[in-house]
């Protein structure tokens, strides 16, 4: 019976790594065949940046950006843009609109009416993804709708070694895993496998990764408006409501009554709580002037 067992699980081990190399050598492919695309050394000059297009013979990049930027109204660019991104066969993964509030006032137009003027700088930090070959169009939209440049990167990390590594990694775990398989089965092999079939997913994990970030392009974009706005919002005028029911002498007065009223009740169960005190006290006082009258009459009969 522990013999049979062991078996079957040597067999679903073993099924498990033929399992596990297979999706390596998916993922591996998929690396390969960016890195065997047909791309002839060409350089496309755009009013953007040469970088965003650019595509060199046997050379595969990983592309990033981040602008920041001032533009008319923030809401209607951030809008603007999410909408160019989805055009674009992209997604948006971060989107942080806020508005902060440089000052804030009250002022009272009538006795029931007021107005609050708040005045605010709105911005919004966000990260988009994008296809890379639709990167110089998303950098063209979004320098479309500035009104001041503060700064703009553009960043293309050479990574074809790396998917070459990955391609000679891929290689050597499922040369491991031949390796092992013809083991004897023991708890030594068991663990052998389960050590390289981990190491296998590790390796697929970094070339899914890879293979993403060559296909979409990340870019990071912080917005803001370049002059304080206001915002004026009718409100009640708080202040006459205070006013109306700051003071009542009618009721105050009554209020005052019934606390004095309960203060007496107080006092006096506080003095029944303390009654021993007070008798003892009073004990004492008794026998101390007891005690003086028994000195005064022997200097009077002197």
């Amino acid at each position: 019976m522990k013999t049979t067992y062991i078996r079957l699980s040597l067999a679903a081990a073993l099924l498990l790594g033929i399992y596990s190399c297979k999706k390596g050598e998916a993922a591996s492919s998929d690396l390969e065949a960016y890195a065997n695309t047909d791309s002839t050394a060409e350089m496309v000059s755009d009013s953007i940046s040469s970088v965003a297009t650019m595509k060199v013979k046997d050379k595969q990049f990983i592309k990033t950006a981040d602008v920041n930027m001032e533009v008319k109204d923030v809401y209607e660019t951030t809008v603007s843009i999410e909408k160019s991104v989805q055009e674009l066969g992209g997604f948006v993964t971060h989107s942080n609109l806020q508005s902060n509030v440089v000052s804030e006032n009250t002022y009272n137009t009538s006795d029931e009416n007021a107005v609050l003027v708040k005045k605010y700088q709105t911005e919004n930090r966000m990260q988009l993804r994008v296809p890379t070959e639709r990167l110089g169009e998303l950098l063209t939209l979004i320098n479309d709708k500035k009104l001041f440049l503060n700064s703009r990167q553009i960043n293309a990390e050479d990574v074809t070694s790396s998917i070459k590594y990955a391609k000679l990694e891929s290689k050597r775990i499922e040369k491991n895993s031949k390796n092992i398989s013809t083991l004897k089965t023991d708890k030594d092999k068991l663990k052998l496998d389960n050590e390289n079939m981990a190491e296998g997913n590790q390796q697929q994990l970094a070339n899914m990764d890879v293979t993403d970030n060559l296909k979409y392009s990340t870019v990071d974009i912080y917005i803001k408006e370049p002059k304080i706005r206001t915002a004026e919002i009718a409100i009640t005028n708080t202040k006459s409501i205070d006013d109306k029911y700051k003071f009542d002498f009618l009721y105050s007065a009554k209020s005052a009554f019934v606390e004095g009223y309960y203060l007496i009740q107080k006092i006096f169960v506080g003095l029944i709580t303390i009654w021993p005190i007070l008798l003892i006290g009073a004990t004492i006082l008794y026998f101390a002037r007891k005690r003086k009258t028994v000195k005064k009459h022997p200097k009077t009969e002197a």
